[in-house]
């Protein structure tokens, strides 16, 4: 089934007709639990990777040997998936449950021995209507992280590897990529999904537009704010950020959202050029009182069986993660941030 988004609940070039100037396209990947495999494009699916050629590891020392087991998380989520159909989870199935979420401890694993990376994300270019241009022609981007929060100076960051290949340049395919023994958070686990890509039209973050054509939507947002309080209204008012200009969920190209931090320039650390959203991978598809980024195809099923998390990713608290690339040359270090 595919995914559309409705239309906007207002006209927002009507509301700022100088808007129009800003006005960009994102790819909408509506990532759906599925069976996809390495030949399409996927969210947590299997990755279209050499059989030759070694599979990415972190190196970075940092706790390892203490987390969950992939397998505990995917039939936790089955087992909760089923229960949830028939309302809530069974007193019998409250037992399993309990045991597959607990975590181990492998004290074979040192610090230091080399982590599988777990494949978030492979996307073909044709795809993605949004993917921006790629090194040396290539069709195929892959997107992999260690499944620990524990890099950096702060020991509290993601490690992200960004990879282009030809897929017409993968003779014989890898069958059964490596799996880490543990990982340290259930959500560094995707579901896999299958997508359908929807270009919409989408608008720079606020606080990123010109001083004056913010300082006009921010007035707009109070006054609309103060009709509904004072009409008593239950809804909340529709607002710029929210639900007229960047969707949410995971999409492809178009603005960044800074809702956690100001906005600041992402410049290529190669040439300083100023980078290009390339991917965002979000927590959920769609929040708020009003959903209004929820797409038609949802709208007629029970609101309990409703799927919003569909990718069962958890990026920071419930946040999304951006990753940009340089225009000028896509070869360049990506970069990326979380939100």
């Amino acid at each position: 089934m595919n995914r559309t988004t409705p239309p906007r609940p207002a006209n927002v070039e009507a509301l700022f007709p100088t808007l129009g100037a800003f006005r960009g396209t994102t790819t909408r990947l509506h990532p759906r639990p599925g069976r996809p495999n390495a030949s399409v494009s996927s969210v947590g699916g299997p990755l279209l990777w050499p059989a030759d050629e070694p599979w990415p590891v972190c190196t970075e020392p940092h706790k390892r040997s203490s987390g969950y087991r992939i397998a505990d998380i995917r039939r936790e989520r089955q087992v909760l998936a089923d229960a949830w159909v028939r309302d809530q989870p069974s007193d019998e199935e409250r037992v399993p449950l309990t045991e597959l979420g607990r975590r181990h401890r492998e004290r074979g694993i040192a610090d230091t021995d080399p982590v599988p990376l777990i494949g978030l994300a492979q996307l073909y270019r044709r795809d993605v209507p949004d993917l921006p241009p790629a090194p040396d022609g290539c069709d195929l981007l892959q997107i992999f992280w260690c499944p620990f929060e524990a890099h950096g100076q702060s020991r509290y960051g993601l490690a992200l590897s960004v990879r282009w290949r030809r897929s017409d340049q993968v003779a014989v395919s890898l069958d059964t990529p490596p799996q880490p023994a543990l990982v340290g958070f259930k959500g560094s686990v995707a579901e896999p999904c299958v997508l359908h890509p929807e270009q919409v039209v989408t608008y720079p973050y606020a606080g990123s537009l010109p001083a004056r054509l913010w300082r006009r939507i921010t007035s707009w947002e109070a006054t609309e704010a103060h009709k509904a309080e004072r009409g008593g209204l239950d809804d909340e008012p529709v607002t710029y950020h929210h639900d007229l200009s960047i969707p949410q969920g995971c999409r492809v190209g178009g603005f960044p959202s800074w809702h956690t931090t100001d906005p600041h320039s992402m410049t290529c650390e190669a040439c300083a050029a100023p980078m290009v959203l390339l991917l965002t991978l979000d927590s959920s598809e769609w929040s708020g009182a009003h959903g209004s980024w929820m797409p038609n195809e949802e709208w007629s099923i029970a609101e309990r069986l409703r799927d919003r998390c569909p990718t069962q990713l958890t990026i920071g608290r419930d946040g999304l993660l951006n990753i940009f690339a340089c225009p000028a040359e896509p070869g360049h270090p990506h970069r990326w941030g979380l939100q």
